[in-house]
C-alpha cells in the first residue's frame, strides 16, 4: 500500500485534513531516504542483537566514515527469521544475504562491496543463496523461505523497526484508514468472521465471534487487550513481531476498539523483552504524534489510546483472567469462568483479548478481504501460522506457513533437517500445555484439529524438534518441572497435582519406578484435567500423556528394566572401559573429577561405578572411544 493509496482510501470524505497531513509528513520523511545507491538491512531482533549485530552496525558506520561512503543507507530491522545464521545482513538492490556477520566481516563488505563499483563478497554469503556459477539466488527462492507465506511477519526484516514512516509506506494504518472512512463496526466484525481467523494464542477461538460478544455486551466502557506475555519455553513469535513491526499490533487494536466500542487498550508484555518494550513505546509515541492514536483519529471523531503493562514473567499470566488481574495491579491468578472476558474483563468491563500474532493478521484481512485470507490454510483453520522452530534442527528460527502444511515440510524443507544426520524422533508443539508428535505422524498437516486428534495442540507456536538421542520420559519431566514451578497455587488440583506428577517422573528417571506408578500417572492426570481452575493445570499432564501414548515402551524400560534407551537418565546409566579399545593413555584418569578411574600407563583402565558421577569427562577426553555407556 503506497502513501498515495492511503490518501485515496479516504478521498470521498469531507474531513481529510489530518489524513493528508500524515501522508505529507510521511512522504517528506521518506524523501530524505531517496537517492541512496544501496541499502544495508541489518537484523536488530533479540537473536541477532545477542550475537552482537549492533557491533556490526557500528563497524559499518566507522567504515563508511573512513571510506567516504555517504550514499548507502543502514537500516536496523526486526527478525529475518533465520536466527541460526545471525547476525544477518542483506544488501539491496543485489539481495546479497550475508550471514553470521562479525565486525571484521562488516569491514570487509564495506571495503569490497559497498564502495562504488564494488562486488559481492561471495565467501561471506549464506551458502543457500548462491548458485554453482556464483550468481545470487533470489531471496524468496531459497529453501528456508520459499515454502513460507508471510502475513503476520510481512514487515519483519523489511522495514526499519522504529520508523513509523517506513511502517506506513509498507502498508500499516491503511486498514485503519479504510475502516474509519468506509466501514461500520458491524462491517469490520463481519469481515473478521468471514475470514475464519482463529486466535493464535493456543485455544483457537474464532476471533470475530469474540469481538461480536464484546460489542454486544452491556456497558459504556470497554477495553481491547493484547496478550504479549509469551511464556512457552522456546517460543519467540510474538516477541519478534513486536520488535519488527509494532505498528501492526497498534493498528489492529485500534480497529478492534472501533468495532466493539472501546476507547482504551492495554498491551501486556513481559519485562524480559526489553527490545520489544522499547520499540512499543517508540511506536505508541510516534503514532500519537501522527494522529493515529489518541483523540479524533484521522479526523473521524473516534478516540482510542494504548497503554503498556509489564509482566514479571509469571507463565500463568498468559491465561486471560490472570493477565487481566495483573493489569489491574492484583496478583496474577486465574478466576473461574463464566463470566468470560467478553462480558467481564479488565476492571469487570467487557474486554477483547487476543495475542500478538492474531492482531498481526487483522489489517491484511481488512485490506485484502475475507475471501483472500480464507483461501489460505484448511477448511477449519484459515490463514497462516507462525512457528518458533527450535531444538535439534539445523535452521533454528521463525517460520510462517499456511495452516495445514505437513510437519515434514517444516522440519526438512524449511528447517533443513536434523544436525549430524540424526533421525527425527518427535516434535513438541504447544509448549508445556502441548504434546509430542512421533515420527509416525511426520506427515500430519499442522492445523488446530489435526494436532488435537493426535494428542498434541497448536498452542502459541513453539515447535521443538527432538532426535533419536532424546529421552521422552526426561522430556516429560522437563515440562512438568516448568509447570510445577509456574503454578500459581490457587487451586489444589494444580498446586499438588503438578508436584505429585513430577515426583513420580523423578522416581522413574532415577531408577526407582514401580509398575503402579504408570497407573497413578493416568489417574492423577485425569483428575487434574477435570478439576484444575485454568488451562495451566488442565493441560499440564499433556506432555506425559502424549509421551506415554506414543513412547510407552520407554516408560516400560525405565520402570521394569531400569534402563534409559536414549542414554540420558544418569541414574540408569553405567560407564565402563572397553578393554579392546583402551590404550592406557591415562587421559580419562587424569581428567576424572571424582577420581573414579584407575590404571597404569599402557594398561587397561577401570571405572569404579560407586564413585563415578557420570559427568562424561572421560568420554570427552578419550581419543580411542574406549569409554562406553550401558
Amino acid at each position: 500500500m503506497t502513501v498515495k493509496e492511503l490518501e485515496k482510501i479516504a478521498a470521498d470524505k469531507a474531513d481529510l485534513i489530518k489524513v493528508r497531513k500524515i501522508v505529507r509528513e510521511q512522504a517528506e520523511e521518506l524523501a530524505k531516504n531517496t537517492g541512496y545507491r544501496k541499502q544495508v538491512l541489518v537484523c536488530g531482533g533479540t537473536g541477532c542483537t545477542s550475537s552482537h549485530s549492533h557491533q556490526v552496525i557500528e563497524q559499518l558506520e566507522r567504515s563508511f566514515a573512513e571510506l567516504g561512503i555517504n550514499d548507502v543507507l543502514i537500516v536496523k530491522t526486526g527478525c529475518f527469521g533465520l536466527c541460526a545464521l545471525g547476525p544477518i545482513m542483506i544488501v539491496y538492490p543485489e539481495g546479497a544475504f550475508y550471514s553470521q556477520m562479525t565486525p571484521e566481516h562488516a569491514k570487509t563488505v564495506a571495503e569490497r562491496h559497498l564502495i562504488k563499483g564494488g562486488e559481492v563478497v561471495k565467501e561471506l554469503l549464506y551458502a543457500d543463496t548462491v548458485h554453482a556459477d556464483g550468481s545470487i539466488i533470489p531471496f524468496a527462492e531459497i529453501p528456508f523461505y520459499k515454502h513460507q507465506v508471510r502475513i503476520a511477519l510481512r514487515n519483519c526484516g523489511v522495514i526499519a523497526a522504529e520508523s513509523i514512516e517506513e511502517a506506513i509506506a509498507a502498508g500499516d494504518y491503511a486498514a485503519l484508514a479504510k475502516v474509519l472512512t468506509s466501514m461500520t463496526p458491524d462491517d469490520v466484525i463481519s469481515q473478521i468472521k468471514a475470514a475464519g481467523l482463529r486466535g493464535r494464542g493456543g485455544a483457537g477461538f474464532p476471533t470475530g465471534l469474540k469481538w461480536q460478544f464484546t460489542k454486544d455486551a452491556e456497558g459504556d466502557v470497554k477495553y481491547v487487550c493484547c496478550n504479549a506475555d509469551e511464556g512457552d519455553p522456546g517460543a519467540f513469535m510474538d516477541r519478534s513481531i513486536l520488535e519488527g513491526d509494532p505498528h501492526t499490533v497498534l493498528e489492529a487494536m485500534t480497529i478492534a476498539g472501533y468495532a466493539v466500542g472501546a476507547s482504551e487498550g492495554y498491551i501486556y508484555v513481559r519485562a524480559e523483552y526489553p527490545i520489544a518494550v522499547e520499540r512499543l513505546k517508540i511506536a505508541i509515541d510516534r503514532a500519537r504524534e501522527k494522529g493515529l492514536l489518541g483523540k479524533n483519529i484521522l479526523g473521524s471523531g473516534f478516540d482510542f489510546d494504548v497503554n503498556i503493562r509489564l509482566g514479571a514473567g509469571a507463565f500463568v499470566c498468559g491465561e486471560e483472567t490472570a493477565l487481566m488481574a495483573s493489569i489491574e495491579g492484583k496478583r496474577g491468578e486465574p478466576r473461574p469462568r463464566p463470566p468470560f472476558s467478553a462480558q467481564c474483563g479488565i476492571y469487570k468491563k467487557p474486554t477483547v483479548l487476543n495475542n500478538v500474532e492474531t492482531w498481526a493478521s487483522v489489517a491484511p484481512i481488512i485490506l485484502n478481504g475475507a475471501e483472500w485470507f480464507s483461501s489460505i490454510g484448511t477448511e477449519k483453520s484459515k490463514g497462516t501460522k507462525v512457528f518458533a522452530l527450535g531444538g535439534k534442527i539445523n535452521n533454528v528460527g521463525l517460520v510462517e506457513v499456511p495452516m495445514g502444511t505437513p510437519l515434514k515440510t517444516i522440519v526438512y524443507d524449511i528447517g533443513g533437517g536434523l544436525p549430524d544426520g540424526k533421525k527425527f524422533k518427535a516434535a513438541q508443539t504447544g509448549g508445556p500445555s502441548g504434546g509430542c508428535i512421533p515420527a509416525t505422524h511426520l506427515n500430519v498437516p499442522m492445523d488446530f484439529d489435526n494436532l488435537t486428534a493426535i494428542g498434541s495442540m497448536m498452542g502459541s507456536g513453539g515447535l521443538i524438534v527432538m532426535d533419536e538421542n532424546t529421552c521422552m520420559v526426561d522430556i516429560a519431566k522437563f515440562y512438568l518441572e516448568f509447570t510445577a514451578d509456574e503454578s500459581c497455587g490457587k487451586c489444589t488440583a494444580c498446586r499438588i497435582g503438578t508436584k505429585r506428577l513430577l515426583d513420580i517422573l523423578k522416581k522413574i528417571t532415577e531408577g526407582n519406578g514401580e509398575p503402579e506408578d504408570l497407573e497413578k500417572i493416568a489417574e492423577l492426570a485425569e483428575h487434574m484435567k477435570t478439576s484444575s481452575l485454568c488451562a495451566l493445570g488442565q493441560s499440564a499432564p499433556n506432555p506425559i500423556l502424549s509421551t506415554m501414548k506414543h513412547f510407552g515402551d520407554e516408560y516400560i524400560k525405565h520402570v521394569y528394566a531400569k534402563k534409559c534407551p536414549a542414554g540420558v537418565c544418569k541414574s540408569l546409566l553405567s560407564y565402563y572401559v572397553n578393554p579392546d579399545k583402551c590404550r592406557g593413555c591415562t587421559l580419562c584418569r587424569r581428567n576424572c573429577p571424582a577420581n573414579a578411574i584407575s590404571g597404569e600407563v599402557k594398561a587397561v583402565h577401570e571405572i569404579d561405578t560407586k564413585k563415578c558421577i557420570k559427568c562424561g569427562q572421560c568420554i570427552s577426553h578419550c581419543k580411542f572411544g574406549a569409554i562406553e555407556i550401558k
